[in-house]
């Protein structure tokens, strides 16, 4: 039963990041959106199992919470944002989707590297998911750095902290107000930014970042 226990969490975990490189493969908005709702979805699949592994009924919460905000909601509005501003359209990466992914492979690379001998003492589940998690991040720090477009940094940043969750569950779970704080927050940060981005696409009529620092370029 324990073997059946890590297995089911590694994969889930080995999910995130395998859904992290799909989100760099990706060149239009659409199926970028599509891949942040499948990385949640893991994600609460990913959380589920860690409540039944280890016996912590509060983190059906944060399941329930990343399936129902991350995964349903929060892409509904992303495609919405993205028809009134009229931006179904390719993303520009800086140097290209094949270097990216490269990138992308030496993260995984060095996250195993760094996490997995510094853990050794700790519990097997939890260094795989941990390492795993820190991989999730870095690549949704990859992604915010190698695209061009806001809307796709914003998903960037989502999927960053999705790592970030990863990892806390991974070393058995956060205080459940904890939780409902970063949902809240990053539920707030998501209304934020769609008003931003509004007020970009009004005053700049577009939301690539290489064009805004054109326009700034040329009012200095």
């Amino acid at each position: 039963m324990h073997s059946l226990t890590f297995d089911i969490a590694h994969m889930l975990s080995g999910g995130l990041v395998l859904a992290s490189f799909l989100m760099l493969y990706q060149d239009r908005l659409p199926s970028l959106i599509n891949m942040l709702a499948l990385q949640a979805a893991v994600l609460g699949l990913s959380v589920g199992w860690q409540a039944i592994a280890q016996d912590a009924p509060h983190l059906w919460i944060t399941a329930a919470l990343a399936i129902g905000f991350k995964a349903i909601a929060i892409p509904m509005a992303l495609r919405r944002i993205i028809v009134k501003l009229d931006i179904h359209r390719e993303i520009e990466t800086v140097g290209g989707i094949g270097r990216t992914m490269l990138a992308g492979i030496a993260l995984v690379a060095l996250a195993l590297q760094v996490v997995l001998p510094v853990t050794s003492a700790s519990d097997a589940l939890a260094r795989e998911d941990i390492a795993l998690a820190l991989s999730v991040v870095l690549l949704g720090m990859l992604m915010m750095v190698t695209r061009r477009n806001a809307v796709s940094q914003i998903i960037g940043f989502m999927s960053l902290e999705n790592g970030i969750i990863l990892a806390a569950t991974g070393a058995r779970g956060m205080p459940l107000v904890v939780e409902i704080s970063v949902a809240f927050s990053v539920l707030i940060a998501f209304i934020v930014v769609g008003i931003f981005l509004f007020r970009i696409r009004e005053r700049f009529d577009t939301v690539d970042v290489t064009a805004l620092d054109r326009l700034r370029g040329d009012g200095t």
